[in-house]
């Protein structure tokens, strides 16, 4: 993957009108053409139908995966669905600082830029465990990871006119409470959901002072964020609690597919008209088309941002350039 010159890069521009149209699909999308992006757990569910969904665009697509094996299948998978894609796998797992350091030296090593960071992989209300550098595992891949993955990034990025950091949260952020005295949750206690819906709040406080900083930095990047509302995924099944097998019965009945869970991202990283700091989710919250949402009051906490971001580098040992 080699990187591009900005002058080269197709520029999106506001068709008047047509981005208001009430049931934004992926044929509203403008070309992507000559741009680049990685995006997280590609190879399967939600993030595979954001590459998917991207290589149909035109852009440069990198898998960043746990699984080589399982990556390098989904990247055949695309080419055959859009012959001449540009698409590749690579090994990313979120659950080892070494393993993202690792990734994001290689990309900066090859490229001068990179336009699109989809920070979409994460776990749902998985056992009790803790990732290779010690941190609570579900805060730690579904915010720590992509904390880290970003901060690694940002040289790249900030030399792409135009470019995105877009993190996929929840519908489940709402219930999230920050507990900025008890992150990996040893003094209560393990509690699965709690742990999610505590990593989803994450990914939206991450967004809104990622944003600040590139703003009060006149950076050319701006941080947004999407959901999915109900999709059907794997997530939440991996578990061995009641839920985690109540999930296993409940996802396929009462869910959209996940190529139309994964719109809201697809909005978030191509429209137009998309600004710093937007939340996209469906129009019905669980289901249906993407429209501009707004967070959670806790998610819209500064201070609480603030907190969490100065947590983020003390328990990650990176510090952002921004």
């Amino acid at each position: 993957m080699t990187g591009t010159s900005p002058a080269t890069k197709t520029v999106a521009t506001r068709v008047p009108g047509r981005w208001r149209a009430p049931s934004w699909t992926l044929a509203d999308a403008p070309r992507q053409d000559g741009r680049s992006a990685v995006v997280t757990g590609g190879n399967a569910g939600l993030g595979y139908e954001v590459a998917l969904g991207l290589a149909r665009l035109g852009a440069e697509v990198v898998l960043a995966c746990r699984s080589t094996d399982r990556a390098g299948t989904a990247a055949a998978r695309i080419r055959a669905a859009v012959p001449g894609a540009r698409v590749q796998a690579r090994r990313l797992d979120l659950a080892s600082l070494d393993s993202v350091a690792a990734f994001a030296r290689d990309l900066r090593a090859e490229r001068r830029d990179l336009d699109l960071l989809v920070n979409n992989a994460g776990i749902m209300a998985v056992d009790e465990g803790r990732t290779a550098d010690g941190l609570e595992l579900q805060l730690g891949t579904n915010h720590l990871g992509h904390f880290a993955l970003t901060a690694q990034l940002l040289p790249l990025l900030l030399s792409a006119p135009g470019s995105r950091v877009a993190t996929m949260s929840s519908m489940g952020h709402r219930a999230g409470r920050l507990a900025p005295d008890d992150l990996m949750g040893t003094r209560r206690g393990y509690d699965r959901w709690r742990a999610y819906f505590q990593s989803k709040l994450a990914n939206l406080l991450f967004t809104a002072e990622l944003d600040r900083r590139l703003r009060a930095a006149a950076a050319p990047t701006i941080a947004v964020a999407a959901h999915p509302g109900a999709s059907r995924t794997d997530l939440g099944t991996e578990g061995t609690s009641a839920s985690n097998r109540a999930m296993r019965h409940v996802v396929p009945a009462l869910t959209q597919p996940a190529r139309t869970g994964a719109l809201p991202m697809l909005r978030a990283v191509t429209a137009p008209d998309v600004v710093g700091g937007e939340f996209y989710g469906p129009r019905f919250v669980v289901l249906g088309h993407p429209v501009r949402e707004v967070p959670s009051r806790p998610a819209r906490r500064a201070d609480d941002a603030r907190l969490l971001w100065e947590a983020s580098e003390r328990l990650t040992g990176i510090t952002a350039p921004v």
